[in-house]
């Protein structure tokens, strides 16, 4: 099992200090949310939260996670970069696909991209892009990208972008794109592609997942191999929580680790000192 670890909500220099503490300590990975703008005021409510209000205060820091890939892979050598999770639909597909195949190429190809279909309807007004078909729009987008981070010529015709012959440098190493949300049709666009990412969810409800992506790759006689699934767990803590994960095919677990020693007002020094905690209690060391 690898771990990822999760950087939200933190200040932005803090995350290069924890990447690359991460980096020299041995975790496989982070996580990079992502927002544009956090609006004032919202008619839409956040889905992943029983009272609908977005888990953040106002003025926390979302650094847009292609720069900051960028930045990220300059300090560290080994740790790989996943979004937890982009909104392609939310921005024009050229501007988008040239960003993350630039931060790729940069991190040396140890970026995954991670990709939702939105949920802020204002956010997407803001940013000029239709909120309506934006799962049609995704998937195509998806496809796009492929296409442009191909060496060579490309052209392509679809429902929403037409392409003229043309090409996108610098081409990228190889990106495998992931899939969040907990919705049945998100599983089933997780299910087409090469992982699903989780969000907060306990143990059991992980496992449900784990189970359904099996049943929908199976369908279409897609392997498991190599597909990832990566989830933060609210219940895990020992070593046999995470063995029971691995066994059910949980491959990658997204933690903030500093929040089981010291919480979230943990210091940077605090941070990194649970992140070594963290991997000598899990025996990940060893």
């Amino acid at each position: 099992m690898k771990f990822y670890i999760s950087p939200a909500f933190l200040e932005t220099g803090e995350i290069v200090e924890i990447a690359r503490a991460a980096d020299e300590l041995g975790y496989d990975g982070m996580g990079i949310p992502d927002h544009v703008v956090n609006l004032e005021t919202l008619a839409t409510p956040y889905p992943y939260t029983r009272d609908g209000q977005r888990r953040w205060q106002p003025f926390t820091h979302w650094p847009d996670p292609w720069v900051l890939v960028g930045a990220l892979a300059q300090v560290t050598t080994r740790l790989r970069f996943v979004t937890t999770v982009y909104i392609p639909a939310m921005r024009d597909p050229y501007s988008a696909a040239k960003a993350i195949g630039t931060a790729a190429y940069l991190a040396g190809g140890r970026v995954e991209l991670g990709i939702g279909v939105g949920w802020c309807e204002e956010e997407f007004t803001l940013m000029g892009q239709r909120f309506d078909r934006r799962g049609k729009r995704t998937d195509e987008m998806l496809e796009l990208f492929r296409s442009l981070w191909q060496p060579g010529w490309t052209e392509f015709e679809g429902e929403f972008y037409r392409t003229p012959r043309l090409e996108m440098e610098p081409t990228p190493p190889h990106i495998p794109i992931y899939v969040g949300g907990l919705s049945d049709i998100a599983l089933r666009r997780a299910a087409r592609n090469d992982g699903w990412i989780g969000d907060l969810i306990t143990l059991d409800r992980a496992i449900a997942a784990a189970g359904r992506l099996r049943e929908l790759r199976a369908e279409k006689d897609l392997p498991m191999d190599g597909f990832t699934i990566l989830t933060p767990l609210t219940d895990a803590f020992t070593i046999a929580d995470y063995e029971r994960a691995a066994a059910a095919g949980i491959t990658h677990i997204l933690t903030m680790p500093w929040m089981f020693y010291t919480g979230p007002d943990a210091t940077l020094a605090e941070k990194i000192d649970g992140m070594k905690r963290f991997r000598k209690d899990l025996a990940l060391d060893d």
